[in-house]
């Protein structure tokens, strides 16, 4: 997320963090670009660690079966989010 991001003077004053919705967006970016079109429903998600803006996040993807495809965003090594975005039918 880009240090200088709308959402992080507001979230939170003096320690800006990246709200989820806009991890969640990152997210459906990702997927949009690999599958060709975005998800129409979040299945699950965990957020596991705040990320601050000028951070880097990997997002990669699990195809599964059906309806879903898991995600896992990464800082380095740690997992900052993980869950599963889907389609309905």
């Amino acid at each position: 997320m880009a240090a200088d991001h709308p959402a992080l003077s507001g979230h939170f004053p003096g320690d800006p963090l990246a709200p989820g919705v806009v991890l969640l967006d990152g997210v459906w970016d990702v997927i949009a670009r690999v599958v060709g079109r975005e998800p129409d429903m979040l299945v699950q998600a965990k957020f596991l660690a705040p990320v601050r803006g000028g951070e880097e996040i990997v997002v990669a993807l699990d195809h599964r079966r059906g309806r879903g495809i898991g995600f896992v965003a990464r800082r380095g090594e740690e997992v900052v989010l993980r869950g599963v975005a889907g389609w309905q039918v």
